[in-house]
């Protein structure tokens, strides 16, 4: 899982299941960075990607979308409604790491 990926690089992760959980976990925790899928219960990605670029407390965290939608029009969205990058599934756990690392100012292992 992505979760055991990121913790086994050495990241702290939190988990919501749905689009209003992500959201109410961003706010308490204020991540330096989400992944968020496009397709979650209750809220999109699009929703929560848009809702964390409105809130101030939220300005320097980091935003990945993760999505098996790669239409250029879904892409563009995304990165209109502010996220920093954008994967389409499927990708490699490698590229994954390598583009959180890069997110967060870091040299990947």
């Amino acid at each position: 899982s992505l979760e055991y990926l990121l913790q086994r690089e050495g990241y702290a992760v939190l988990v919501a299941r749905d689009g209003q959980e992500a959201l109410d976990t961003i706010a308490r925790e204020q991540p330096a960075l989400v992944l968020l899928d496009v397709m979650m219960p209750h809220k999109t990605g699009f929703e929560v990607c848009q809702a964390v670029r409105a809130d101030e407390a939220l300005q320097g965290t980091k935003i990945l979308m993760l999505t098996a939608k790669g239409r250029e029009t879904d892409v563009a969205k995304g990165m209109a409604l502010g996220a920093n990058a954008y994967m389409t599934k499927p990708f490699s756990t490698r590229e994954l790491v390598q583009k959180v690392a890069e997110l967060l100012g870091e040299t990947p292992a």
